[in-house]
C-alpha cells in the first residue's frame, strides 16, 4: 500500500482490481442466470434426454433380468449391453452440456440424431415383430424429445448457432 491507501497498481488493495473494473465486470455478467426461452428449452431437452438415456442405457447393464422381463428375452445379451452403454454415454454427454449451459449445435445434433434413429429402429422392428410392442413406448418418448429439441431450436432461431 502507498500513502494514499492505494496499491501499486492503483487498486483499493482488496483484490488487485480497481473499483471501476469490478463494477464493469459485475455489469457484464448481469445477464447470467437470465436465459432466452429457446436456451431454456434446449437445456431442458438436454437434461430430459440425458437423464432418460442414462437410466435406460444403464438398466440392462445393472439388471438384465428385469430389463428382459419388461422388454422380452434377448438373444444377444452382449449387444444389448453394448447399445445400453453407448446410450448411457450419450446421456452423460447431454447432461454435462445441460449442466454447463452449453447446449450447442453439436449436442443438439447428437441428441436429435440418436433419438430419431432409436425411435425409427423401435417402430421398424416392432412392425416386423422382432421386438416387443413395449418398444413403441420408447419410440413415443424419443419422438417427444425430438419435438422438445425442435421447439427449443425454433424459439432460438434468431440466435446464431
Amino acid at each position: 500500500m502507498t500513502k494514499n491507501g492505494k496499491g501499486i497498481n492503483g487498486s483499493n488493495g482488496s483484490n488487485g482490481h480497481s473499483i471501476g473494473t469490478s463494477f464493469r465486470r459485475a455489469r457484464h455478467f448481469q445477464h447470467i442466470g437470465r436465459r432466452a426461452p429457446g436456451e431454456r428449452l434446449l437445456v431442458a431437452a438436454a437434461t430430459a434426454q440425458g437423464g432418460y438415456f442414462v437410466v435406460t442405457g444403464l438398466w440392462p447393464l445393472v439388471h438384465m433380468p428385469s430389463f428382459e422381463a419388461v422388454t422380452g428375452r434377448k438373444r444377444e445379451g452382449w449387444l444389448v449391453k453394448t447399445v445400453g452403454g453407448v446410450v448411457a454415454v450419450i446421456g452423460g454427454v447431454l447432461l454435462d452440456a445441460a449442466r454447463k449451459r452449453r447446449v450447442d449445435r453439436t449436442a443438439a445434433t447428437l441428441a436429435i440424431g440418436s433419438a430419431a434413429v432409436l425411435a425409427g429402429v423401435d417402430v421398424v422392428y416392432v412392425a416386423k415383430r422382432r421386438i416387443s410392442p413395449v418398444y413403441l413406448l420408447d419410440a413415443a418418448v424419443e419422438l417427444g424429445l425430438v419435438s422438445l429439441w425442435a421447439a427449443g431450436m425454433r424459439a432460438q432461431r434468431r440466435r446464431a448457432w
